[in-house]
């Protein structure tokens, strides 16, 4: 959900009175500002058109100064101050200076025109331009018409206001706007005040928000369509109803009952999990024309893409179910992020890792169907893929920087960081922690809290000690996956598992692989009888033994019972080949856990393609989408970097055809009415999967062309995009623009400047990135950077073109010649990401080595860029090892 790339180039900030910056003994702090600088409270007010090109504003703050200065550091990033003014503690006025005092980093210092103590009052007036980049206040438009909202996390609120920038510095705001007559205004409160302000004019009021940080500060201006939704009934946590609103641009405000239908049940799930009422004094729900992340879980108003929130009764499924799970998890925030926030930006899990835990929480109660117990294995093993690498960050990874900060949005925070908790959840038991959570919500309620605060609570609850709070921290201070290995022995007339865990290291990994973590092993095991039984213990050695009471003979083992651990498992082929024997016999969630170790197994060198199709096969017949198509990524692996003859390709896509046609054509190629959310989906990969080009199964791809065809016909002035079915539309116009050519890209990129539908432009704009033509793919690209593709969405259309070494280097030489543009389009968001952007997907020593000659005299200019090179070159030359270490001949075994 987060951000994308830094300018290079930063408009130089101004001085009060036009001075720069001038020496002083006290460098300006980067990092942490100074405590003895405390601020309590804010007054912001600012005058905001959205069809102007810049905004006015004062932020008024009552500091307490607990040793005497003449000055203190604050926060603000290309702002125009024109007035500075300081009221002491005995009233007296003085007149202040503010001085830009890091420029990249938007630390300034505000000299106080005397050395002063204890409280005082500072008055910054000021004015800024509505930012274009999606931080801090920034300008969007819909439909050609403007609006003004914001975006503060993780450091951008210093564009919008000067202050206290910090997630610990959390105190009341009072905020008011004045706005065009017109327009419509919202904010974290409740409006309680209306006045006319001048001709065509008015300023709003709202009433004084709980404690916040900035980051968590939040309004939007413009011709809104407000709408009223349900209120949020009282239940016993909270005595009074909580207003419910949908914000949405003009004429798309009908489209939000959907999701203000489903927002009751999420909040009164949350809390009745934390035995404590939503705590502000409204709740609405914003969808962003454009915006950096999916969605912002600020205080009072959380802020979403517009296609997170703008459902129809024919939306697709994928749509439908996003909107309930990215809600689930802004609202799980109310409580962990906003309620309880953390302290420093080093636990930043503990807001992302719980919101994410959380939200699977939610929807498994309200929306079972929709398996988020699966997703949280998915999420688990897909962060496992980055904590991998030798440059992954840690869980509490260290802060020395914004970029530190701008990347740690990432897997590792989210889904690791759920996965943690979820796996010591199931250690001391579900009921048990529960009880520590609402004991660390009730006691750190509107402040801030440590990673230490929660495991404290969590091992009191649950009577652990220190081998306990030790085992947890080992996850959240050390990177990298454990690797347990195990091997069943009888020794005494005892069946006794053997264990020894190190660092999961794929095939060319230059990294140590002596590590050791306190991990809570559960396994699954089989007894005499048929039966089966789960045994847990606390792995905190290198290695262990542990002891399977009545295991039958020659018993089979799964090392990850309930597929809730995180950590990777390693067993012989032969083990692995009786586990294979019973995995269909296994929960959804263990056969997940099952396909992860067959592909550490592979990625780690002790499997073959042969090994792994072999393995994969029993999953291929499970009734449940998330279990048979599980195997699709590794596969893909292998047809694409493996495979080197027509036989070998033959033989692949035979394997995918018998695995995956029957069940495709089973579903049929367009949504039945009133079938289940779960066949829509599973069509919409299934078709996807075998429709691609390499696949290219030809009942499949002459399917979606036929479908792709229909909608790139004209209707009423449009393309007919209601012609193909909704869900099936992005591939089916896929296949279109790699058939048809230029005439469907020509097409589409006419089209998308005339639809403001999300979910269509997301359809149109992932098609446009399936096209194999260079020329197409550099004029797709060029089209991607202009004003018809919003700054949100260009990364859908840039990370297409990278299926083989060929085309990644027409992407090479387009992003090169083009890379100024791209950064100065696209601000500061996950600057981390663009090396990604760049190489990702690449899979030889060449590659690898033209990203670093590129980005390393760069890493200067664009922020979290350092983290990103690292993870992209290190992804790249162990695809490249594993690819040298395979013998393609395996494939036809």
């Amino acid at each position: 959900m987060r951000r994308f790339v830094r300018p290079l180039v930063l408009t130089a900030l101004a001085a009060c009175c036009g001075a720069a910056f001038a020496a002083t003994t006290d460098a300006p702090p980067l990092g942490h500002l100074p405590t003895w600088a405390q601020p309590e409270s804010y007054k912001l007010t600012f005058k905001v058109d959205p069809k102007q090109e810049t905004y006015a504003g004062s932020s008024t703050i009552k500091i307490k100064l607990s040793q005497p200065s003449d000055f203190v550091w604050l926060h603000g990033k290309e702002l125009k101050v024109s007035k500075v003014t300081v009221t002491d503690a005995a009233g007296k006025k003085h007149v202040g200076k503010y001085t830009v005092a890091a420029e990249k980093e938007g630390v300034v210092r505000v000299d106080l025109g005397a050395k002063l103590e204890g409280e005082i009052t500072l008055a910054i007036e000021f004015t800024a331009p509505l930012n274009k980049q999606l931080q801090g206040l920034y300008k969007v438009s819909h439909e050609g018409v403007p609006y003004a909202m914001t975006q503060m996390e993780p450091v951008s609120a210093r564009y919008a206001f000067p202050g206290f920038d910090e997630p610990s510095f959390k105190v009341p705001f009072d905020i008011s706007l004045t706005i065009p007559a017109d327009d419509q205004g919202v904010a974290n409160t409740a409006q309680v005040k209306e006045e006319k302000a001048g001709a065509g004019w008015k300023t709003l009021t709202f009433s004084t928000t709980k404690p916040l940080p900035t980051y968590l500060v939040a309004f939007a201006v413009g011709p809104w369509d407000v709408v009223k939704g349900p209120d949020i009934n009282p239940t016993e946590f909270r005595s009074t109803a909580t207003p419910l609103r949908g914000i949405a641009a003009k004429g798309e405000g009908h489209r939000m009952q959907h999701v203000l239908g489903e927002t009751n049940s999420i909040i009164h799930t949350l809390e009745d999990y934390y035995g404590f009422g939503y705590p502000y004094d409204k709740l609405d729900l914003l969808a962003a024309p454009d915006f950096s992340a999916g969605a912002m879980e600020n205080a009072g108003l959380v802020t979403f893409r517009d296609w997170l929130l703008l459902i129809d009764p024919d939306s697709a499924a994928q749509y439908v179910r996003g909107s309930f799970n990215v809600n689930a998890h802004e609202l799980a925030h109310q409580w962990t992020g906003d309620t309880v926030t953390m302290a420093w930006w080093d636990d930043l899990w503990l807001n992302e890792a719980f919101a994410t835990w959380m939200q699977q929480k939610v929807t498994t109660k309200v929306h079972p169907e929709y398996r988020a117990d699966l997703d949280r294995v998915r999420g688990a093993q897909g962060a496992m893929n980055n904590d991998s690498l030798v440059s992954a960050r840690k869980i509490r990874q260290p802060i020395t920087g914004n970029g530190d900060i701008e990347t740690a949005f990432d897997g590792i925070t989210y889904q690791k960081g759920a996965a943690v908790l979820g796996m010591f959840e199931g250690y001391v038991t579900d009921p048990v922690f529960q009880k520590g959570m609402r004991a660390y919500i009730q006691k750190h309620k509107f402040a801030n809290a440590t990673a230490d605060d929660l495991i404290d609570s969590i091992a009191e609850a649950a009577g652990q000690g220190d081998a306990f709070k030790k085992a947890f921290r080992s996850f959240l201070d050390q990177s990298g996956v454990p690797y347990v290995s195990t091997e069943v022995k009888t020794e005494g007339g005892k069946t006794v598992l053997h264990l020894a865990q190190s660092r999961y290291l794929p095939l060319g990994s230059t990294g140590d692989a002596s590590r050791v973590w306190g991990v809570p092993m559960c396994v699954r095991y089989g007894t005499t009888g048929g039966a089966n039984k789960v045994k847990c213990e606390l792995l905190d050695k290198a290695t262990g033994t542990m002891v399977l009471d009545d295991a039958a003979k020659n018993t089979w083992v799964l090392p990850n019972a309930d597929g809730r651990g995180y950590y990777r498992f390693a067993q012989s082929k032969a083990d692995l080949a009786a586990l294979s024997k019973v995995v269909g016999t296994l929960s959804d969630a263990e056969q997940l856990a099952y396909a992860d170790a067959v592909r550490a197994g592979f990625q780690h060198g002790d499997l073959d393609a042969g090994d792994v199709l072999a393995a994969f096969k029993p999953l291929t017949s499970s009734k449940t989408r998330e279990v048979f198509t599980a195997p699709l990524m590794t596969f893909n692996w292998i047809l694409n970097n493996e495979a080197t003859t027509d036989a070998q390709r033959t033989r692949l896509r035979k394997w995918a055809t018998d695995a995956y046609l029957p069940k495709l054509k089973e579903l049929g190629y367009k949504k039945k009415a009133g079938e289940p959310d779960n066949d829509t989906i599973t069509r919409t990969a299934l078709a996807g999967f075998l429709a691609d080009d390499d696949i290219a199964q030809p009942e499949v791809r002459a399917e979606m062309l036929k479908q792709g065809d229909a909608a790139l016909k004209m209707k009423d002035g449009h393309l007919d995009l209601e012609a193909a079915d909704s869900d099936l539309l992005a591939d089916a116009l896929g296949v279109a623009v790699q058939e048809r050519g230029a005439s469907a890209v020509d097409a589409l990129i006419a089209e998308i400047p005339k639809t403001s539908d999300p979910a269509k432009r997301n359809a149109m704009l992932s098609a446009l990135a399936s096209t194999k033509d260079p020329a197409l793919a550099n004029k797709v690209r060029d089209f991607a950077l202009g004003k018809d593709v919003k700054v949100g969405e260009m990364a859908m259309v840039l990370r297409g073109g990278r299926d083989s070494e060929a085309t990644r280097a027409d992407l090479w030489k387009w992003f090169v010649a083009n890379y100024d543009k791209i950064v100065a389009r696209t601000g500061s968001f996950a600057g981390g990401q663009l090396p990604g952007l760049a190489g990702g997907g690449g899979c030889s020593k060449a590659e690898a080595d033209r990203l670093g000659e590129f980005f390393k005299p760069r890493l200067g200019q664009v922020s979290g860029a350092e983290r990103g090179l690292a993870q992209t070159s290190e992804q790249i030359l162990l695809c490249s090892a594993q690819k040298a270490k395979q013998d393609p001949k395996a494939i036809l075994r």
